[in-house]
């Protein structure tokens, strides 16, 4: 397989892996390509590659730059902004946690706040209470786990996914 093959490749399955992170599939190709690409790379170069309209590129250079996967390069002379990847895959394995954390289990968390709330009064309320309490101490502790992941230094994820 040739490079350019290999590229599109990763790029094109990139770009669907990141649904799962919660993220649209040009906003994960983006990512890609800024990720297997040595140089920086302006919007205009992104449109042409992944054949992208301008809007499209723009915002989702925005969503990338807010997640802190990628961040703007000033280039001396150019008048175009110019991105580059966070390149540090621990890095960017805690910014994909602390994201889908935010998205998804804070917001269940709250939830199982609001609800457990209710007596148990029958048999029916005994069972809902029983297991929303139950998931409630789960995901607190997947909380603590994943805001342990998000403060520890990122080299200790490295050693361990890569072994």
């Amino acid at each position: 397989m040739d490079l350019d093959s290999a590229q599109g490749k990763f790029i094109h399955e990139w770009g669907k892996l990141s649904t799962n992170w919660g993220v649209n599939r040009a906003m994960g190709q983006i990512h890609a390509l800024l990720l297997v690409t040595k140089d920086d790379m302006c919007a205009d170069d992104l449109m042409a590659k992944l054949c992208m309209s301008r809007g499209n590129v723009n915002m989702n250079l925005r969503a990338l730059e807010g997640w802190l996967l990628i961040e703007k390069v000033y280039k001396p002379g150019e008048r175009k902004d110019y991105y580059k990847a966070e390149k540090d895959l621990s890095k960017i394995f805690k910014i994909i946690i602390a994201e889908r954390k935010k998205k998804e289990l804070d917001p269940l968390l709250g939830l199982l706040n609001e609800v457990n709330a209710v007596m148990p009064k029958c048999p029916e309320s005994s069972e809902f209470c029983r297991m929303t309490k139950n998931l409630h101490r789960f995901a607190k502790k997947a909380d603590h786990a994943l805001n342990a992941i998000s403060k520890s230094n990122a080299e200790w994820i490295s050693k361990i996914l890569l072994r």
